[in-house]
């Protein structure tokens, strides 16, 4: 461990020489490319800075302890540093493993009703609502990209942007099969039923990390339909994006603006697109870890809500909680929290 720190902070000061020079500054793309990898690896390195400090600062006070006049002073501050030293190293264990790359991107999620009928839009209803309170506790930005919506205020599909640091690294965990067991309000008899959504979570990506050959798509317009008064009759400002090449096709129809609603468009089809990427990757790496947390495959049953027992179980981690009503109004973090944790600890024994 301690020689990977080494090289660690090896490359921590190449970096820094190299993004103060004017050679480096000049070309913004790499400048930028190393100043991430310099923020990247910054706080492992002033961790690793800090152990070596405490340890140095141990022997020290190994030495002063033959002094009677500062043995009892000495020894307290011995005491002191031999407590954090062991805490310090469990933590720079965690910081060597690697971090997911785009874990401090904007999100786009996509939440569709699945199995269930009616009952199904209207849990993926809650899950939006859900998502959205969360995004407001967390003061991100929340922004609608497409809506359809059943009559009885339900939800087929919405596809919506988050726009915050660090949004990915909190809901990466989210995407798959979101299954919920209640009395719906159409229920006469009072039986429980079982209905699904399907949540997608995807980094939102640039143009840089993939590329796009405008030849190979197909821009149609129409006129947007939903909310939005007397203009979304008026005009056709809404896009749909086909990508010939693998038949992925994005909406956007909430902007007020043609050029809006395809910019924001061609970032939807450039996360997927990503996405297919990654996966396509991880077929081809059979061997690579899949984790206690799971792949995060949509078609994988990740979590149930229970109404008439109040409960949560994520089937990933076998964690259950009981307070159903303030998850679904997005007290969310609990649960996050202790995916992450399942994560790091399952990439740190591998790391072992």
């Amino acid at each position: 461990m301690f020689d990977k720190l080494e090289n660690v902070e090896k490359r921590y000061e190449e970096l820094n020489q190299k993004i103060s020079d004017p050679e480096v500054i000049a070309n913004q793309s790499e400048w930028q490319k190393l100043m991430k990898e310099h923020a990247d690896i910054q706080e492992l390195v002033e961790k690793y800075r800090e152990y070596k400090k405490i340890s140095s600062s141990i022997e020290d006070l190994k030495e002063m302890l033959n002094d009677k006049e500062m043995h009892d002073l000495a020894q307290m501050e011995l005491d002191e540093n031999r407590e954090k030293l062991p805490k310090i190293e469990e933590e720079l264990k965690l910081l060597l493993v690697p971090k997911d790359p785009n874990d401090d991107k904007n999100v786009i999620v996509e939440i569709r009703g699945g199995a269930g009928g009616e009952e199904s839009s209207l849990f993926a209803g809650d899950l939006f609502r859900m998502y959205s309170m969360y995004a407001e506790k967390k003061r991100w930005k929340f922004d609608v990209v497409n809506l359809n919506e059943t009559e009885l205020g339900g939800i087929k599909e919405v596809t919506f942007i988050i726009t915050g640091k660090g949004a990915y690294s909190r809901l990466k965990f989210e995407s798959g099969v979101h299954r919920v067991q209640r009395v719906p309000d159409t229920e006469s008899s009072g039986r429980i039923h079982t209905s699904t959504a399907t949540v997608a979570v995807l980094p939102e990506v640039t143009d840089v990390e993939i590329e796009i050959n405008q030849s190979d798509l197909k821009v149609d317009t129409f006129r947007a339909s939903g909310a939005g008064g007397q203009h979304v009759n008026k005009t056709e400002s809404a896009i749909r994006i086909t990508h010939i090449p693998t038949g992925v096709i994005v909406e956007c129809q909430t902007e007020r603006s043609q050029i809006q609603n395809r910019e924001t468009a061609m970032s939807m089809l450039r996360a997927k697109l990503y996405e297919a990427e990654l996966e396509k990757q991880t077929k081809e790496q059979a061997d690579t870890r899949r984790s206690q947390v799971g792949s995060g495959d949509r078609s994988e049953k990740i979590r149930t809500y229970n109404f008439p027992q109040g409960r949560i179980t994520d089937h990933r981690i076998g964690l259950s909680m009981y307070q159903v009503d303030s998850f679904l109004n997005g007290d969310i973090d609990e649960m996050i929290d202790a995916l992450n944790a399942a994560d790091r600890a399952a990439k740190l024994s591998e790391e072992e």
